[in-house]
């Protein structure tokens, strides 16, 4: 895709975690004070482990001079547009107009039916956002009362106001062909990460956009293109984002220049992340982009650099662990997420080695997770015997609250973020979580992280449904079985469908960085 001629912006994506409040402020204030454009944060209101994104996004503006912070991206089920209207508009007048609004329409719909949300399908998610972001603009455009009627979102009358200071940004985060024509027709940018769509995506999805903007009677330039980026400054530069600092500014220039990008958002979690972004990568893009574009660039292209990293997968005979593959078949009819959107993390660098400590803590990844497919089982013979009137329900449920799977109640992971020790070795970890570890010795893996934690979260409903459906299988035998064979045919797509994912993402960095983990 072509250049569409916006002013280059950079900047980084920290993570809003609570229990390190501290240290993500001071990533936001270095980023300020290397020169960075923008510091947003991710919004999951219903996890527990992070920080509330407005607060944060607040405490951030007050402590910082010039950079503008955004929601990357705001979850609509939860914040309601009218409201997300006046907060955007008063961080804005408090800041001195340096707030933006990246928006999605959310995801992970039991969490966030947790929190009192509503459950959407895609399509009502669709068109959810689309009548939120007429609620908007509304509200920040000067006049009477307001009035707007929608199937989920309306105004009767409402009065416009506080009033930005300068025309906020509405930047979605989209990629499926519906949301791409909505960022089209409504949006002022459009905010995708790398791990979900690649970079040999990005010419696809842009020509959606700017089809859906014409179709709207816009010009393909209303919309700004930025990416949220992940990599390392490690590595030969022949993988997108993994090598020197050179590397990264001929890749992102490439971007900038093929495929329109003009906003560079970093996954961050150290401050020396931010300062090679900062010093070397961000001032060699801006130089070689108005060479470009000046006529006078003799840019060297890296189109092998430009190749999306797949899945890390099984290594095969180097590393010794397989991963247990997914099936594929489905019991239920419903489901919790959408698995293509599932990111992956890096392919094994060329030469990756593994010591005998990494490979034992691979191993006991699968180990665990092999004894929670057991207790399935195990579950699901409960329930027939129940059925058959050959167990109590009242006795099943107590069973089914000894197993590991209800013990840990997958807020934190069978095995994941879990407090354990390595078979075989004196490394105790019962102090350390293994996702912060991860990602700290492995940006790259930050995306996947991300959404190994949600599905966490969304596994707990379920279990919490099994629960539920058991009581009542107590008052009402005769309708009450069909909702708990439901509930265990959904607790069995889920659960082996993510434990399948967590060994296919993560056998290999275990195997790899389990040392430095537990060292």
């Amino acid at each position: 895709m072509p250049d569409y001629g916006h002013d280059l912006l950079f900047g980084v994506f920290v993570p809003p975690s609570a229990q390190q409040a501290d240290a993500v402020l001071a990533l936001a204030q270095r980023a300020d004070e290397a020169g960075l454009d923008l510091v947003s944060v991710q919004d999951h209101p219903y996890n527990p482990q992070f920080l509330d994104a407005w607060t944060l996004l607040t405490t951030i503006a007050g402590a910082t001079s010039r950079v503008r912070v955004f929601p990357n991206v705001a979850n609509l089920p939860l914040r309601p547009p009218a409201m997300l209207a006046r907060e955007v508009a008063t961080l804005d007048i408090l800041s001195g107009g340096r707030a933006e609004l990246g928006i999605g329409t959310g995801a992970f719909w039991d969490a966030i039916e947790a929190m009192g949300g509503p459950r959407r399908s895609p399509g009502e998610s669709v068109a959810a956002l689309r009548e939120a972001i007429g609620v908007i603009r509304a509200l920040w455009a000067p006049g009477r009362g307001t009035r707007l009627a929608g199937e989920h979102y309306s105004l009767r009358g409402a009065k416009p106001g506080p009033f930005p200071v300068h025309d906020v940004g509405i930047w979605v985060g989209s990629y499926k062909e519906r949301m791409l024509r909505l960022t089209g027709e409504l949006a002022d940018g459009w905010l995708p990460s790398s791990p979900y769509a690649p970079p040999e995506q990005l010419a696809a999805m842009n020509a959606i956009i700017d089809k859906a903007a014409a179709g709207a009677g816009r010009s393909p330039r209303d919309v700004r293109r930025l990416y949220n980026i992940t990599g390392s400054f490690a590595g030969s530069g022949s993988e997108f984002l993994q090598g020197p600092p050179k590397a990264w500014a001929e890749q992102l220039t490439g971007l900038a220049l093929d495929e329109g990008i003009s906003g560079f958002v970093l996954m961050v979690n150290d401050t020396q992340a931010i300062d090679v972004f900062a010093a070397e990568v961000m001032p060699a893009v801006r130089e070689l982009v108005a060479a470009e574009r000046a006529g006078q660039g003799a840019r060297t292209a890296v189109p092998e650099a430009r190749a999306a990293a797949p899945a890390a997968g099984n290594s095969g005979a180097v590393l010794g662990v397989a991963p247990t593959p997914d099936s594929g078949g489905r019991l239920s009819a419903e489901r919790l997420w959408d698995e293509s959107e599932r990111p992956r993390g890096p392919r094994p660098a060329a030469g990756a080695r593994y010591s005998t400590a990494g490979r034992a803590l691979a191993q006991e990844l699968v180990a665990v997770h092999d004894h929670l497919r057991g207790e399935l089982s195990r579950l699901r013979e409960m329930i027939e015997q129940v059925a058959a009137g050959s167990l109590d329900p009242g006795t099943a449920r107590s069973e089914i609250a000894k197993l590991t799977m209800r013990q840990n109640q997958w807020t934190v992971g069978a095995y994941c973020e879990s407090y354990c020790r390595l078979v075989g070795t004196h490394h105790t970890i019962e102090d350390q979580s293994l996702f912060p570890g991860l990602r700290s010795l492995d940006q790259r893996l930050a995306p996947v992280v991300d959404r190994l934690h949600a599905e966490h979260l969304a596994i707990a409903g379920v279990l919490e449904r099994v629960d539920t459906a058991l009581v009542a299988l107590v008052s009402s035998p005769a309708t009450g079985m069909p909702a708990l064979r439901s509930a265990v045919d959904l607790l069995t797509d889920t659960l082996l469908s993510h434990l399948s994912y967590e060994e296919g993402e993560l056998v290999e960095p275990l195997g790899r960085l389990g040392p430095e983990l537990y060292g």
